[in-house]
């Protein structure tokens, strides 16, 4: 393997001086890329995340066409739960779809802990054929979904403002609820080492759906399997946990080891700092919607987000991610505004 030409990512991680803020914007690889869409009008979603050779070219597009510091192995965090046994649909402007969900303990029996070689071999095939393609570049990034997040999606059967049957799942069937949470942890944990394995550098944890929970319950449900999975990762490579909405656990979350913490827009980058203190690297937190602002006015908030961080241990990101409308030069003002700052 080629020594990285580019590894400020890596080394904003380890709380290391960079010369300037790292860059990458989750859901980089993808929906407003034109040539994407071009690849999306010929294959299926899952199509373009089983065969190799189109996961890796949609993978490197951003690092091209857009300049990131990293590249994302294209991908779904969907892709646990259909190797775990359940069936997912990805349908364009609908999204996920899973038709028959868990429901009772009876349900249970539908769900393993899979071989992810056997499973989800594709995913490490992408991972060793787009580490091939970009030549030591930027580093790649590895990726799976929270468990709790995973089981909104098992439970509730697809996506909801509010996964109010996923809770009634936990608050009516305790026992049950984690047994899955740990089924999901168990099987994300030998999956994100697979990845590192085949190429990843480092991984990111996303937490979609944790800013749903109460503090106590992120802790019940959500907060002691990402734990697991951490402490699992430590030796291994880097880790970032991204909890939307999930501001008020980051001391908890920045205790459990993790490299980086993602957050979203809606805390200010000072309050993030205070609450999770000094020795962890803080990710985001532009919020996505403000790339469709006019160019000038994406400059100027983009220099202003970097100036509330303090430019040390700080990976620059979007607070969620890219949206499917933004123009291509937009995406490339915010990267090159946070490169030239």
């Amino acid at each position: 393997m080629n020594a990285l030409k580019n590894d400020l990512l890596l080394r904003a991680l380890r709380g290391e001086k960079t010369e300037r803020t790292p860059v990458w914007m989750m859901r980089q690889a993808g929906r407003y890329l034109p040539d994407y869409i071009k690849l999306r009008e010929k294959y299926s979603f899952f199509e373009r995340c089983m065969k190799p050779e189109l996961a890796t070219e949609i993978t490197v597009m951003p690092v091209h066409q857009v300049g990131v510091d990293a590249a994302i192995i294209f991908s779904d965090i969907l892709v646990v739960p259909q190797a775990m046994g359940l069936e997912v649909q990805l349908i364009e402007k609908t999204g996920p779809v899973l038709p028959d969900p868990i429901r009772t303990i009876e349900d249970m029996k539908r769900v393993c802990v899979p071989d992810v070689n056997d499973k989800l071999g594709y995913v490490f095939d992408a991972l060793r054929m787009t580490k091939q393609a970009l030549d030591g570049a930027v580093p790649l990034i590895g990726f799976a979904g929270a468990p709790w997040t995973l089981l909104c999606y098992m439970v509730q059967g697809r996506g909801s403002k509010t996964f109010d049957g996923a809770k009634q799942f936990c608050y009516q069937q305790p026992a049950v609820a984690h047994q899955l949470l740990q089924m999901i942890t168990d099987t994300t944990i030998i999956y994100l080492k697979e990845q590192v394995k085949a190429g990843a550098d480092l991984v990111q944890i996303f937490d979609s759906w944790g800013g749903m929970l109460s503090p106590e319950d992120f802790e019940i449900f959500s907060l002691q399997y990402m734990r697991q999975i951490v402490a699992a990762m430590k030796d291994v490579c880097p880790t970032i946990l991204f909890a939307k909405g999930a501001w008020f656990a980051l001391e908890e979350m920045a205790a459990t080891g993790a490299h980086g913490l993602g957050i979203d827009w809606c805390i200010k980058p000072e309050l993030a700092r205070q609450f999770a203190g000094p020795n962890v690297t803080l990710q985001g937190n532009f919020d996505p919607a403000k790339l469709l602002a006019p160019i000038p006015e994406i400059e100027k908030a983009v220099k202003n987000m970097l100036k509330s961080f303090g430019g040390h241990r700080h990976i620059a990101n979007l607070g969620h991610g890219i949206l499917p409308n933004v123009p291509v030069e937009h995406a490339k003002a915010f990267v090159e505004t946070v490169k030239a700052y």
